[in-house]
């Protein structure tokens, strides 16, 4: 049994072997035709725990993320790429920070939504997907993988700018040109196995053209300040 649903706007029919999957998507549920199928097996589910840091985890949740594997790896033929970062919007528009794990990407974002209340919404916490345009804009789309506190929400939201965060006893911000954002780039998105797949990846990177900063910060509240009131321009 498959079930379709709609994650950036593309529809994708799911055949899982838990049903566990399928109440991990909910919310994604669509009637639209699908574009491409998934269907997972135990290899699968195998090769997901070979790559897990802990040996104990739960097979059904292995599953949900072969599923976004095998999704991730069709994405870049439709014009979009999974990246590792915490996406927020504030009145609409997107700001999505990207950082090697454990830096502090969820911590900021909550900063933002202390900070701005009901203003700021968050898109995905751990994993959207990014859908660039011919014209180098961005859209960015809430997904169900959204990391360990499971912060999404589905919507999609015109990115404004791709943050990098660092930690510092001091913080500060400012504004770095593509050229210097893409080695963070190149490693925060998902890299394909296909290689097809990994050129169409590499060309849409380059391809962006969203606003772009390296923001020094420690983990009070006048960080979020800081990054919120110079980013928004």
């Amino acid at each position: 049994m498959s079930k379709t649903f709609c994650f950036a706007g593309i529809g994708i029919s799911i055949s899982p072997i838990h049903q566990t999957v399928y109440s991990f998507c909910s919310g994604y549920e669509s009637d639209v035709c699908a574009d491409f199928a998934v269907t997972t097996t135990m290899l699968d589910i195998a090769f997901e725990w070979g790559r897990s840091e802990q040996q104990d985890v739960a097979e059904a949740y292995l599953e949900t993320l072969a599923v976004y594997r095998k999704i991730a790896e069709r994405m870049p033929g439709y014009d979009t790429i999974l990246f590792h970062g915490s996406c927020v919007a504030v009145d609409g528009e997107g700001y999505l920070f990207t950082a090697k794990s454990g830096t502090g990407k969820s911590t900021h974002t909550a900063l933002w939504r202390k900070l701005l209340a009901d203003r700021a919404v968050m898109v995905n916490d751990d994993k959207p997907l990014l859908h660039i345009n011919e014209n180098g804009s961005v859209i960015a789309y809430g997904t169900p993988w959204d990391g360990k506190h499971r912060l999404s929400n589905n919507i999609a939201v015109p990115l404004k700018a791709i943050c990098i965060l660092e930690r510092a006893e001091e913080n500060n911000i400012k504004a770095i040109t593509k050229q210097e954002a893409i080695p963070m780039l190149y490693q925060q998105a998902y890299r394909p196995m296909d290689t097809g797949a990994m050129q169409q990846t590499i060309a849409l990177i380059e391809r962006l053209n969203v606003n772009f900063y390296r923001l020094g910060c420690n983990m009070d509240i006048s960080a979020a300040e800081l990054s919120y009131h110079t980013m928004k321009g």
